[in-house]
């Protein structure tokens, strides 16, 4: 008689994304964890990072609204740029772009996020260029599907859905976003004018990631895409940002103690156009004053790392590459009825370093530090301007080829001295190469206008800190006092005031000023961070966050008139609280305050932009399992946070109270 014989077992194979583990060092450093529930309240990835004090883009205004050459993010208040300090990361790979080193938000939505580390401070370390005050390493979702659909008031159209399944061995992750509104006034009250329009929106982005068993490790494979298109508030000024990316990981995760390594190649497609004007004294109409029809622009990197971990001891060493050109296409000069002027400006640079980490635990002790070396060069540069009707050359400015190396360290120890509490001293170095676009490209922002300088040199920070920090199941209290100072910052330095002929720059308009990008000597800053997190029972948690940065510029010899000015869009004091409450089992109320010192618009500190406060609210209602309807409320107090403020004094405002209602489905 035949028996059955049952099927061996197979063990189940998980897949997951090629990446390594956070290095055990981190933990002497100052490090702040998003997750992915802080994720899933926001719809844009920039407002959730910004809900931690000194986080911020270079102005008030979150990507909703803001150009993408203002995206640019940094860390701690100390000197933020449109540019950014700071470096952003999706599994290793950069996302700063490669002409301006700002990050368009809007190709990647919260939904296809498992998470964010926020590493303030804590030098160069592993993570190379760009890493001047801090580095935000952002996480891709490896589980699960989640979809949100809402609209709201100006017009505001919201869909996005990321999910993943396996097929076989091998797992797929994709992720789509569209994002759409109509958009408000930045300028309000009787100093609008019909030349003030609507800062519209029209983002799209999708991205499809392939993670597969390779041996002993994991191989994943993403490609990326955006289109991003809004207005600026004014008539006849607009910008258009695309762009696309690919990256290949091949990386083993280390054992509990062996070996770990990682290889990754990438590469970053981009291009942006984006218009301008001038604005007249009475904002009843704009002149064209610029047509920045074409930025084409290519990234693209290596990085390999090789760890080995053990109970005690666990050490890295790596190597990093960084290669980007770029170049834009403009017309300028608008005098009778046409652009004059056509202009191409634009370059090469590169940084390439090596490092080597190392950590160590001695009982209720952990010591980490770091060293690095790297070279950087910016060749290839030119800026060429024509006439637009002869084609006449007008200036051909070809700089010469640069280049230096910098070395970087880092070193840290923290003490766990029972009950979950700790104490962490640290110091460290880092360093940021001037950007493509600040080495050759002038700009203008209403009747302001900024050259570029293709002798502009890195910026180095060099910092120390102290931390303390107590964690229990129901609270966390985390403090750090800091003082870094930045050399050679790269400043938009005051030149002069229109009306106006000058130099290179040509014609200021009346209500304008004159800038040039140029290294200022040094920013000093010291400040102390914290937050408090307090879980007052089952259904409710409170959250608290404080930051206070005294930053001070000493212009040297370059830019005296800043000496003991503060830096622009630095403010002194920031703060957030919130209530998250579970009224029952259906119904979640959340609410977060957010309030912000005085700062100023510009380099003098003339531009005075007043303290600013916003109350965000939102209730959630979970209809079954994994499907919620909520209501969110941004501004809910229609609080008028001020922006921007041109030289005659007309102010722009972030936006006022926005409403929206949506649908979320999520399965784990």
């Amino acid at each position: 008689m035949p028996v059955d014989i049952p099927p061996p077992d197979v063990a189940a194979v998980v897949v997951t994304a090629a990446r390594l583990p956070p290095l055990r060092g981190e933990a002497a450093f100052s490090v702040v964890r998003i997750d992915q529930a802080d994720l899933a309240s926001t719809v844009r990835v920039d407002e959730a990072l910004g809900r931690t004090p000194g986080v911020s883009l270079f102005r008030r205004t979150s990507s909703l609204s803001a150009n993408p050459t203002t995206q640019g993010i940094s860390l701690r208040a100390i000197a933020p740029s449109g540019a950014g300090r700071t470096l952003v990361l999706l599994d290793g790979a950069p996302l700063n772009d490669p002409f301006g080193g700002w990050v368009i938000w809007s190709q990647l939505a919260p939904e296809a996020l498992a998470g964010a580390d926020i590493v303030r401070g804590a030098g160069a370390g592993p993570y190379g260029a760009g890493a001047l005050t801090g580095v935000i390493s952002l996480r891709e979702r490896e589980t699960g599907a989640v979809a949100d659909l809402s609209i709201g008031s100006f017009g505001v159209t919201r869909a996005s859905a990321a999910a993943t399944t396996q097929v076989g061995g091998v797992q797929l992750f994709a992720s789509g976003a569209y994002d759409h509104g109509d958009g408000y006034k930045p300028v309000r009250g009787p100093a609008r004018g019909a030349a003030d329009t609507p800062v519209d929106l029209d983002a799209r982005s999708a991205a499809l990631r392939l993670d597969a068993p390779l041996g002993a490790a994991e191989l994943s494979v993403r490609l990326g895409g955006y289109r991003d298109v809004r207005g600026a508030g004014l008539a006849g000024a607009r910008a258009k940002a695309t762009g696309s990316s690919i990256s290949a990981t091949l990386a083993r995760a280390p054992a509990e103690a062996g070996w770990g390594w990682r290889l990754q190649a990438w590469r970053r497609e981009s291009d942006l156009a984006n218009s301008s004007v001038a604005v007249a004294a009475s904002r009843a109409t704009t002149t064209p004053a610029n047509d920045q029809y074409a930025t084409p622009a290519t990234g693209q990197g290596v990085n390999a790392a090789l760890r080995w971990s053990s109970l005690a001891f666990e050490g890295e060493v790596g190597l990093d590459a960084r290669f980007a050109e770029g170049e834009v296409r403009e017309r300028f000069r608008y005098l009778a009825g046409a652009f004059t002027r056509d202009r191409r400006a634009g370059g090469e640079t590169s940084v390439a370093g090596a490092y080597a980490e190392w950590a160590w635990t001695l009982d209720h002790w952990l010591l980490a530090g770091g060293l690095r070396l790297d070279r950087w060069t910016s060749s290839q540069g030119l800026r060429v301007e024509r006439d637009a009707a002869t084609g006449a050359v007008l200036l051909d400015d070809r700089p010469v080829d640069r280049d230096g190396q910098v070395a970087t360290a880092r070193l840290g120890a923290r003490w766990d001295f029972g009950q979950g509490r700790a104490l962490r001293l640290a110091a460290y170095s880092g360093f940021r190469p001037p950007t493509l676009n600040e080495l050759h490209r002038p700009f203008r922002v209403g009747n302001d206008i900024t050259e570029a300088n293709a002798a502009l040199l890195p910026e180095r920070l060099f910092g120390v800190e102290a931390g303390v920090s107590s964690e229990g199941e129901r609270h966390l209290i985390e403090a750090t006092a800091f003082w870094n100072r930045i050399e050679d910052p790269i400043a938009n330095v005051t030149l002069g005031a229109g009306p106006g002929v000058f130099p290179r720059a040509g014609f200021v308009p009346a209500g304008g000023v004159l800038r040039e990008r140029r290294n200022t000597g040094e920013i000093s800053a010291i400040g102390l961070e914290a937050r408090a997190t307090r879980k007052l029972d089952a259904a409710v948690d409170l959250r608290a966050a404080a930051s206070i940065t005294d930053a001070r510029v000493d212009g040297g010899a370059a830019a005296p008139q800043l000496t003991g000015k503060r830096p622009a869009q630095a403010p002194i004091w920031s703060a957030t609280t919130g209530l998250s409450w579970q009224v029952s089992d259906r119904l979640n109320l959340d609410a977060d305050l957010t309030w912000e010192g005085k700062r100023f618009d510009d380099d003098l500190n003339s531009r005075v932009l007043a303290a600013g406060l916003r109350l965000d609210a939102r209730a959630d209602w979970r209809l079954a399992s994994g499907v919620t309807a909520y209501l969110a409320a941004d501004n809910l107090l229609d609080e008028a946070v001020e922006v921007s403020r041109t030289a005659d004094g007309v102010a722009g405002f972030a936006s006022p109270r926005m409403a929206r209602i949506g649908l979320r489905l999520a399965l784990n």
